[in-house]
Parts: C-alpha cells; sequence; structure tokens
C-alpha cells in the first residue's frame, strides 16, 4: 500500500497529481513536497508489532511513496546513535554505516525503487560525489544504466567509487549548479529520468529523524544540527518530525539548526536577510565539498524547516569545519568527511545558546574525501 496523496509545491503550494512525473513545479519551477493520507498512516502502523522492530529505514516504509514489496536496498539506514565522550546530553548520528559511506544512500533507495516501479531504464543525476555514488550503487543493484554530471569539486574517492559501479561519468567544469544544468537539459533531450535533490530522494532521507525519534524512545531531542548543501536533509528530518507528532507517536517537535561554510552559505545568509527565498552565491567554494551548493535546490524549503522549528542558521570557516573533523576523529573514535563534522563545528560555535539532549548529524565517512 502507498498512503501518499499528492504533490505539493512548497513555493506557490499549487498541489498535483501523485502519477505526474515532474521535479519541479510546472507553475513556478519550485520546490515539491509529496503529501500523505495520514489517516492511512495511521491505519497501516500496528504500533504494538511497529515499536519492537529495530530502527530502520525500511520499517518506515508507510511514510513513503513507494511500495515496499518493490524496494531496492542494501540494508541502508539502522545507522549508530553515539552518545558524545566529550559534551554532555549530545548524540551523533552517524550515517557513514550506510552501503556506500552516506547519509544519500536513504534517499537513492526511495528514487531507485520508485524508478523502478514507473518501469525506468535510464537515469542521469548531477553530483558533487556522494549522491552518484549512491545513485550509481543502486541504479546497478536495480540493472539501471546510470550517467553522473560531476562538478569540478569532486573528490578522486568519489569518482573511483562512481566508476567502480559501472556508471558513465561526465566531468563538468563548473561547479554543482553547472552539472545540474548539463545534466537536466541532457535528461530533457534525451528523455533520461532524473535522480537527485527532487521529491522523492527527501522522502527518502526523512528516515534520519525517524531513526532519531525511535532511538531516543520516541521523544524528540531538543535540537537536530546538520549540514546544508541543497538543503533537502534538514528539511526531510524537520517533515519526518512534524509526521511523527502528527500520527501520535511523538509529543513535541525539535529545533532544526543549519550550518554552511562562509564559502558557500546561500541559505544562511538569506536565512539571516529574513528572506523567503534563497539569494544564490556566485562562484562558491568550501572544503566541504559536498556541500557546495551555490544556487540550492531546496533551499526554500530548508529556510522552512529553520524558520517553522524556531531553529536557526550559522555559518563556518574551513578551519572551524576542519578543527573538528580531527577533534572527532582523536577524540571521539569517528572519522567522518569534512561536511560530516560541519554540525559538530557548529555546535563548538552555537552551544552556550543551546540546551536539552542535542544531535549532531554526521553525513558521511572519512574515507570519502581523503
Amino acid at each position: 500500500m502507498v498512503n501518499e496523496k499528492s504533490i505539493r509545491c512548497a513555493e506557490c503550494n499549487k498541489e498535483y497529481n501523485k502519477l505526474d512525473n515532474i521535479f519541479h513545479c510546472p507553475s513556478c519551477g519550485g520546490p515539491l513536497d509529496i503529501l500523505y493520507d495520514y489517516k492511512k498512516v495511521k491505519a497501516s502502523l500496528d504500533k504494538k508489532e511497529f515499536l519492537k522492530q529495530p530502527a530502520n529505514h525500511w520499517k518506515y516504509w508507510m511514510f513513503y511513496p513507494v511500495k515496499s514489496k518493490n524496494k531496492v536496498s542494501m540494508g541502508e539506514g539502522g545507522t549508530p546513535l553515539i552518545k558524545s565522550k566529550l559534551f554532555d546530553n549530545v548524540w551523533f548520528k552517524y550515517e557513514g554505516t550506510n552501503p556506500t559511506c552516506s547519509f544519500k544512500d536513504r534517499g537513492s533507495t526511495i528514487e531507485v525503487t520508485k524508478a523502478v516501479e514507473l518501469g525506468v531504464k535510464k537515469v542521469c543525476c548531477a553530483s558533487t560525489g556522494n549522491m552518484g555514488a549512491s545513485v550509481s550503487a543502486y541504479c546497478a543493484r536495480a540493472g539501471i544504466k546510470c550517467r553522473i554530471f560531476l562538478s569540478g569539486s569532486a573528490c578522486g574517492n568519489k569518482v573511483k567509487q562512481i566508476q567502480a559501479h559501472g556508471a558513465e561519468i561526465i566531468q563538468v567544469k563548473g561547479d554543482y549548479m553547472e552539472a545540474l544544468k548539463e545534466c537536466e537539459d541532457f535528461a530533457k533531450k534525451n528523455r533520461w529520468y532524473l535522480m537527485g535533490d527532487y521529491p522523492y530522494r527527501g522522502e527518502g532521507e526523512k528516515s534520519v529523524a525517524f531513526e532519531i525519534a525511535d532511538q531516543m524512545d520516541w521523544i524528540a531531542p531538543s535540537y537536530v544540527l546538520a549540514p546544508m548543501g541543497n538543503g533537502t536533509l534538514i528539511y526531510a528530518m524537520w517533515d519526518a518530525f512534524q509526521e511523527l507528532q502528527t500520527i501520535g507517536l511523538t509529543d513535541r517537535l525539535p529545533k532544526m539548526i543549519g550550518f554552511q561554510s562562509e564559502g558557500c552559505s546561500p541559505i544562511v545568509n538569506s536565512y539571516k536577510k529574513n528572506l523567503n527565498s534563497v539569494e544564490p552565491v556566485e562562484n562558491p567554494r568550501t572544503l566541504a565539498t559536498a556541500i557546495e551548493c551555490g544556487n540550492p535546490l531546496d533551499g526554500k524549503k530548508a529556510l522552512i524547516a529553520l524558520k517553522d522549528s524556531e531553529g536557526f542558521g550559522e555559518t563556518l570557516t574551513d578551519s572551524e569545519i576542519l578543527d573538528a573533523q580531527i577533534l572527532l576523529a582523536r577524540e571521539e573514535g569517528i572519522f567522518v568527511e569534512p561536511s560530516g563534522a560541519v554540525s559538530v563545528a557548529g555546535y563548538l560555535k552555537v552551544r552556550k545558546k543551546l540546551g536539552g539532549k542535542i544531535v549532531c548529524v554526521l553525513t558521511g565517512h572519512g574515507l570519502k574525501a581523503l
């Protein structure tokens, strides 16, 4: 059973049929949301049996827009929530233990499952590295031909990972936005199926929050801290916490705090200006290349998450990010890539403002970007 009801634009609120094969709002070009029938969600949940099951991505199938019987899965999710040794009331949600070593696998399992349901044979995706590695792996498992448009900042390890899965790589000289433009143009011209930070990926990334709540005995933390690139993850988590409250699994919501590098901070800049949409950044540059997105696809949705949760956004220097990466490795025993250390760098910068239980999302393994 699928509990998906319709598709709605986060920008203009126009609704579309759930069967429409769209990636942006046809009316205004804005980012899209999937809407659900929560009476059906609640009815499909055997609460007693549900609560017995260990936390893992497909446990929450009733919140996804695909049929779980069709799933293309490699055991994604079920990542550890690690109590900090150094900081009181801080936990690390370590996404480096996913199959391709980043949180992107949560979105890929939903996107590729949807592609299989639609009978898709060819997909293309723009990426800074991690998403390309994930999409290529899941497409390999599903027997789908895959072409990855890589930005110039993609590091060598991620390129090799994509090549290992047999995907065709188109190396783009410019930044992520150039790669995205080439990918979307190619998909439209050649009728290939688009993958990336579009609505179905966000639906999969909700499971980070589902698992956090589950692993904390269904009591949401006070704050959830995360890096922001395209903004998909932070909005997906906020959406998930709201869904859990809607059906009565949690009784409170966390405040969402998002961080970006000073060299690429369009969402944070726009938040601080109290804008309702995101002003792009020209020539973005950061060592945390996985979040180097100058014109984020889900920037509007990220702003919604920050504002509606009563959270906030903040910038970091690359030095602060690298210092946090070293601290995690040497003091906590957790090795993450620079973008994976962003939430901890942010915590160190703003911790005097925070209280209660705090979860920092560590988005990718250190071996991804040596």
